[in-house]
């Protein structure tokens, strides 16, 4: 039996030029299972939870079919790859909805800062403290999945320094978040935050990972990772879940990988050493993704994300072998070779391409790949 799976997937839309077009209250009112973000320029579709892959991926393609099918109905629009406003407009922010009063906090708090693309992948964990458990160990190695996913090296037409400039200037909040210790002390530091107004309401907890549930924080069933930038292709997607599942069911299989047990930092402090030591490494790997140089969460040493990952991935591989979705997994390997997006965009870009000529050749792969993958894998699925 695998975990059951599931993404919240954030995209912009526009034109095949690069330029990001906010279309997102025709989109809501006419696509089924598109939802507002804050800016009308970008929408979200969720996947339902699924353990099968197979069944995952076409959830995955599916959805983006369909959105595709209605903007031609609008005119020359299409979906836009990566995690920032490219091109511009970065100055403004366009409201989805003016009456919503959580996005005219958001808007008034954070401005364009928050207008930006993602993907969440949740994975089903239903014990609480088991939930917790796996939330510190995914903590500590999320930038792996940011250096993985890193596709944000533009804003404004600009190269900005940054592999993710999205994940390097988004407002995580709170500024300080623990490393959870138990469910009572997510429950307990989760009711201070509100009440002393830092956190708006329980989801307004914007951090690499967190806790999901029906009632959070007290009802929890899942994972929530939430610091990969936009992936334009839904295999790598796959292989993401893929290595975060495999790594799970080993943590499952030996609980001792918990940071908290296994990490050589003194205990008398460990917890907080942990925070900031995973606080640096997501700048770290903001900064220079696959190149970055991080602190190991076990015992101090300095590794590049390319190298940890390469480990994590020798060490999960039998557990995927064991469950039979090892194939899922290869993809990862694929980016350790060839780079992320922003690593072939800003090779792009110094080979004497402008960044809106990178995005527009981009913008032709990506329809290029959905069209494949609709051909070989979901053709009687898409309505």
């Amino acid at each position: 039996m695998l975990l059951s799976k599931g993404f919240e997937v954030e995209m912009y839309t526009g034109t095949p030029q690069g330029n990001i077009v906010g279309l997102s209250d025709q989109i809501v009112a006419k696509v089924q299972g598109f939802v507002r973000e804050p800016d009308s320029r970008n929408v979200e579709y969720t996947t339902a939870p699924l353990c099968s892959y197979d069944r995952l991926l076409c959830a995955l393609v599916k959805p983006r079919l369909k959105l595709r099918n209605y903007l031609s109905t609008l005119g020359d629009y299409t979906i836009i790859p990566g995690s920032t406003l490219s091109l511009g407009n970065s100055n403004l922010f366009y409201r989805s909805d003016p009456n919503n009063p959580y996005y005219t906090y958001i808007e008034q708090t954070y401005g364009s800062k928050v207008v930006t693309t993602s993907i969440h992948i949740n994975v089903g964990i239903s014990d609480p403290e088991l939930l917790m458990r796996a939330i510190r160990l995914i903590r500590m190695e999320a930038p792996l999945y940011l250096a993985l996913t890193a596709s944000s090296p533009f804003l404004d037409g600009q190269v900005t320094g940054f592999h993710s400039t999205r994940w390097a200037t988004y407002p995580k909040t709170p500024t300080y978040v623990p490393l959870f210790e138990s469910h009572s002390h997510y429950i307990k530091w989760t009711e201070e935050q509100i009440a002393a107004g830092i956190m708006q309401n329980v989801r307004h907890l914007w951090c690499s990972v967190r806790p999901n549930g029906d009632r959070r924080p007290y009802n929890l069933n899942r994972l929530e990772l939430r610091i990969c930038d936009f992936v334009e292709n839904p295999v790598l997607q796959l292989a993401l879940v893929a290595l975060l599942e495999a790594r799970l069911w080993q943590l499952f299989d030996d609980p001792s990988l918990d940071p908290l047990e296994k990490s050589n930092f003194p205990a008398n402090n460990r917890s907080e050493n942990l925070v900031n030591l995973a606080d640096n490494n997501e700048i770290a790997a903001a900064h220079h993704s696959l190149e970055a140089q991080l602190c190991h969460w076990q015992d101090g040493r300095t590794i590049s994300a390319r190298n940890w990952i390469e480990e994590i991935y020798q060490q999960v591989l039998p557990y995927a072998k064991e469950r039979g979705f090892s194939c899922f997994l290869s993809p990862v390997k694929k980016v350790l070779r060839e780079g992320n997006t922003a690593q072939k965009w800003l090779k792009q870009y110094e080979s004497s391409f402008d960044t809106r000529s990178v995005i527009k050749t981009a913008i032709l792969e990506m329809t290029k790949q959905e069209e494949e993958l609709e051909d070989k894998l979901c053709q009687s699925m898409v309505a």
